[in-house]
This record gives C-alpha cells, structure tokens and sequence, in this order.
C-alpha cells in the first residue's frame, strides 16, 4: 500500500515542492488548508487532480484532529507558519499563535489521533539570530532576534519535548533560507529578482531595499524538501541543519540578479531605511554536516543558478502577462 502524507502549508512554496516530491515517491498526498476567501492555489494548481485537500487551521485543536484522522498518515510534514519576518513585528501574538502554539495543538493531535505517525516539524535558522558559534550546528545554542524566531525556538522545543515525553517519531529541520521562483514577492530574494525583471521590462526604474550588508546561507526550496523526507525514512528521530555552508550578502544577491539581464546594479538601487529590521541578524551560515552524512543529502542548485532561474522565471511571468494583455485602442 502507499504511504500516506499529511502535509500543513501545502500551498507554500515548500509544499508545493514537497508534495510534488512525495508524489514521485508514489505517496497518497493529503494537503491541509485553512478555510479562507482568499486561500490561493496556483503553487500546487498542477497537482490538484492527484492530491486530496482538507480543511484544518493551526489555530483550531478540534479542526487538525479531524485532519489527521481524515488522512490517517504516515507522515506528517508540517510546514504552516505566519512565516514572513518582518511581518512578526507587526503581529508579534498572531505570530506566536501560529507559529509556535500550533505546532503543539499539531502535535497534539497527532499523540491523540494517530502517534505511530512520523512528524516533520520545520525549524528555521532565524532560530539563531545573534550567533552564537559560526557556522552554526544542531547545538549551536539559539538567540532568536525577532517574534517569528523565538516562536521557532518554541515550536522546536515542543517537537524535542513531545519526542522524549511520548516516544513520538518527531523531527526538526533546522533549514537555512531556501528560495526559488514560487517565493513570495514579500522575501528579499524574490522582491529582489522580481523587482530586476521589472526594470529590465521597462516596468520600474528603481529598487528601494534595506541592509545589503546582511548575509544569509542561502539555498534551492527543491532541494531542501528532499532532506524533509529523509529524515523521517530514519531508523530513529532527531534534528537536522539544512544549508548550503556558504554565505552570500544581500549586495551580492542583487549585484548577479542585475547581471543576468545586463545592468548595473547601483544605477537603480536604493536604500531605503523603513526596510531596516528593528533587530537585524547580520551573519547566518549552517554547517550541513550531519545532514550530509546522516541522510546523504547534499545541495545540488547552487547560489548563482538558483538567483538567476528566479529572475529568468520572473522575467518569463511578466513577458507572458505583458502578451495576454489586450492591445490599447486609438480614440
């Protein structure tokens, strides 16, 4: 029989990427969404002929014990979160319920309803905020810089917590920032390849940006959900680093976004003070060792490939739109 996956966030970037994965793998994919008028499908609009959707919200206990007695799974990926940083400082509370109480009310449900489940939790590297070690490894201690990553540090601690209490099959994946061109417009990589397409289209002649100095590690979503799957095919659980173990700046970022289409970078960008966080993390780099040698994963997409498929993509959405667009009318 084939396995079954319960995967929360399924219309996100990486679960798009993980179910189209799981599906490769011959796995009953279900996908839980939240009930919503302006809930959006075109990450996984491809895939919803061969995938089963279901309604459930990391707010509700009673909604993800339906879910998962719905799907039954075999696995449970969850991938869910009020995920934009910035966006934390805003709605620092909303933030913490979602991200870091509904991993709980998840795991919950899962110890009542079906604990012999094997469960993906998706930690994050803004867990480590103000380093404490460089690179930075699975006891590496953590120093959470805004709302969203101490609500990580919550939602992690709560998967260690229910794994020792109540022998639950519970893994973290402590991934680095993973893009690709089904990013929101709203993270940095993407505002920056969209915003170069743009200009090169003739749509915008500036991009207004924050700290360049900033670096992040900083890989391909389509890669990393391959490490999701690998740790829960292991005999037992534990947490993973996930990263590239290089690191690149902002600056550099744009600089090959602007390169890929032929023009110089510092023409047209320009700082802009209200994109500086309160609290900034200045250096992030993981050391993927013992995901690379635990699960044989390795980074295939490198830094330079990965910015230029995201502009190439962006400048392809925009010349297709700009096509289907009617002709203008002579009065």
């Amino acid at each position: 029989m084939s396995k079954r996956a319960l995967i929360t966030g399924i219309t996100g970037q990486d679960g798009s990427y993980l179910a189209e994965f799981l599906l490769t793998k011959g796995y009953d994919v279900y996908g839980m969404t939240r009930r919503s008028s302006t809930v959006t499908f075109d990450r996984i609009e491809h895939l919803v002929d061969r995938i089963h959707l279901l309604q459930g919200d990391l707010l509700d206990q009673a909604s993800l014990v339906s879910a998962v007695a719905a799907a039954d799974p075999d696995e449970v990926y969850n991938l869910a979160a009020q995920s934009f940083v910035p966006a934390s400082w805003g709605q620092p509370v909303l933030t913490g319920e979602f991200t870091a109480l509904g991993v709980t009310r998840l795991l919950e449900a899962i110890r009542q309803v079906k604990p012999a489940a094997r469960f993906y939790q998706a930690s994050s590297s803004e867990m480590f905020g103000k380093v404490q070690a460089v690179p930075q490894r699975e006891d590496t201690p953590f120093y959470p810089r805004s709302p969203y990553g101490v609500a990580k540090v919550y939602g992690h601690y709560a998967t260690v917590n229910y794994r020792e209490s109540y022998d639950l099959f519970a893994c973290s994946g402590i991934l680095f920032n993973h893009e690709s061109p089904r990013r929101g417009l709203e993270f940095v990589t993407r505002k920056v390849t969209d915003g170069v397409a743009r200009i090169k289209a003739g749509l915008a002649s500036e991009l207004r940006m924050g700290n360049l100095d900033a670096k992040r590690d900083w890989g391909f979503a389509g890669d990393y959900v391959e490490a999701m799957w690998a740790m829960l095919q292991q005999d037992a659980p534990g947490d993973y680093v996930v990263a590239t173990g290089e690191t690149h700046s902002v600056q550099e970022l744009v600089q090959i976004a602007f390169e890929r289409v032929g023009l110089d970078w510092q023409r047209h960008v320009v700082t802009d003070p209200r994109f500086i966080r309160p609290a900034e993390v200045d250096l992030l780099i993981g050391d993927p060792a013992k995901a690379e040698s635990a699960l044989g994963w390795k980074p295939r997409v490198t830094f330079r490939q990965l910015i230029e498929m995201m502009v190439d993509a962006d400048l392809e959405r925009i010349e297709r739109h700009a096509a289907q667009r009617p002709a203008a009318t002579l009065a």
